[in-house]
């Protein structure tokens, strides 16, 4: 059947972020739908934002174009052009190497629920306001330098 179970996928709130940087992080929980459908060719998570949690620190990609959906509640979008307030059935698109740091921030008292869609790709990740970079052909997370955390 295509209609997915939610509650038959795992739900995980686990990050590869540093610890100095998985705070705002905690109360992020997903499931990753792709592999629980079956599908290959991108990426997709249920997303839900506990009142005060990040979706990710802000960050932009050079090889993954992002797609989010807004389904329940109101969160901020945080990018280079200000802040936008999204509520269920708002869409926002990120394309690959734009440069525009973006990320979701649960402000309200209330969960909000969206999907995230995207090509996960091997290419460098990009965090403006931290001391973090994901360069292509690493293991994870690492200082603008190059360093390891």
């Amino acid at each position: 059947m295509p209609k997915l179970d939610l509650e038959a996928i795992p739900q995980t709130n686990a990050t590869g972020y540093p610890p100095q940087y998985a705070d705002v992080i905690r109360g992020r929980w997903y499931r990753r739908l792709a592999p629980a459908a079956g599908i290959a060719d991108f990426g997709a998570s249920h997303v839900v934002l506990q009142p005060g949690a990040w979706s990710s620190q802000r960050h932009w990609h050079e090889g993954e174009d992002e797609l989010v959906v807004m389904i329940s509640g109101e969160a901020v979008l945080v990018d280079d052009t200000g802040e936008t307030i999204m509520r269920a059935g708002d869409i926002a698109a990120f394309p690959k190497n734009d440069g525009n740091g973006h990320v979701l921030q649960n402000r309200t008292a209330e969960p909000c629920t969206f999907a995230a869609i995207g090509k996960p790709s091997a290419t460098a990740c990009h965090y403006p306001d931290i001391d973090m970079h994901l360069f292509a052909g690493t293991d994870g997370q690492r200082r603008k330098d190059g360093s390891s955390f």
